[in-house]
């Protein structure tokens, strides 16, 4: 067998010349740096690093050559590809870093600049909380009664044993609606609580009755940081056999704890209103100090004047005139009622200082209180 032979000089490849792959790779080069984009570079790149470009197709020659031949060739085509290949690398660079910054110019949006989009809406806070309210009510069982916002003086004074003398019939409280051709005396008033439901309620329902009053009224106040002559109130209203004044307590405690959270007390005061007897002033604990400010000068609360308690509104057992104004037998049935404004309840739960926030529309006011529903 005869040995290899190494003097063998085997017919030149053009393409493997060293010359013509310094060539290729020049040309290659100079098409990445004169591409101005990155769609003109990927274009470049599929012409000189592709399948059917000049360097893939000249290392497809090493193939056809000798072994002792194939490594020099392979060399020189290797160092051209990773040549190319590195300003390839380079160039897309530059061309990303270039175009992320033409667009922080070109899509600069100034968040300075007044914008012409409609603002997202929000419901009225007061809205929102009559409507918790209720739903803690009605989770209890409770119905949701409703009342006409004119009303006639009996339901609103006379049936809740306000006698013609009681100062709150005069004008200076009460807004009287006035008679036909501009007389006087029509016997029709704006209410001035919406406890008028609550006999409205007694009249055309069937007892037992738990129901609880939602709505606007009106007295003859001026509009100022705690007072407005249009507000509104929530009234509870139930009569039943048995009811007793620590039904009364219990309800109120879940009221507030419903609305201040867990923990949150209630106490009542002995007070005079016409249509409860005995009668109180529901107040509850201050939900801010919750009575530690009591006595204690290094810890003073402004919300309760470190008192200790916050006023919430009145409350009673329902006198037994008014239920036999409605027809109801004061031997049998006994019930309790309360009545606060929505208002203040506001005021407490989200530290409202004026009430003129609430009624002159703003939306800078209502929007922060959102959509809850």
């Amino acid at each position: 067998m005869s040995a290899p032979n190494k003097s063998y000089d085997p017919v030149e490849v053009e393409a493997l010349k060293p010359e013509e792959i310094e060539r290729m790779r020049d040309e290659a080069l100079a098409a990445f740096a004169a591409a101005d984009s990155l769609d003109a570079l990927h274009e470049a790149k599929v012409a000189h690093t592709g399948p059917a470009s000049p360097l893939a197709l000249a290392n497809r020659e090493i193939g056809a050559l000798p072994p002792h031949a194939k490594a020099d060739a392979g060399k020189r085509v290797g160092q051209a590809r990773g040549a190319v290949n590195k300003a390839l690398a380079g160039r897309q660079a530059e061309l990303e870093a270039e175009r992320d910054a033409r667009v922080l110019v070109e899509e600069d949006v100034d968040v300075t600049l007044p914008y012409d989009r409609v603002a997202p809406g929000a419901r009225h806070p007061l809205t929102t909380l009559s409507e918790r309210i209720e739903d803690i009510f009605t989770a209890m069982g409770y119905e949701v009664a409703e009342g006409p916002e004119t009303e006639a003086e009996w339901f609103n004074f006379d049936a809740l044993n306000i006698g013609p003398d009681h100062p709150a019939r005069g004008e200076a409280d009460t807004f009287f609606v006035q008679g036909p051709e501009g007389r006087g005396e029509s016997g029709v008033v704006l209410r001035t609580h919406t406890s008028p439901v609550q006999i409205r309620s007694l009249l055309q329902r069937e007892l037992p009755v738990y129901v609880i009053c939602p709505g606007r009224v009106y007295r003859t106040d001026e509009l100022d940081a705690t007072h407005t002559p249009v507000f509104h109130q929530v009234e509870l209203l139930a009569v039943d056999e048995g009811l007793t004044m620590a039904d009364l307590k219990g309800t109120l405690d879940h009221m507030v704890q419903s609305l201040f959270g867990e923990g949150m007390k209630t106490r009542l005061r002995p007070n005079f209103f016409p249509f409860t007897e005995p009668s109180a002033e529901m107040d509850m604990l201050c939900y801010v100090c919750k009575g530690d400010s009591v006595g204690n000068p290094d810890r003073p609360c402004r919300t309760c004047s470190s008192e200790g308690w916050i006023e919430l509104g009145g409350c009673g057992m329902v006198n037994p005139r008014v239920l036999t104004a409605c027809g109801v037998d004061p031997q049998k049935y006994s019930g309790f009622a309360f009545g606060f404004g929505i208002e203040r309840m506001l005021m407490f739960r989200h530290n409202v200082e004026d009430m003129r926030d609430m009624v002159e529309g703003d939306v800078r006011f209502t929007r922060p209180f959102g959509m809850e529903i």
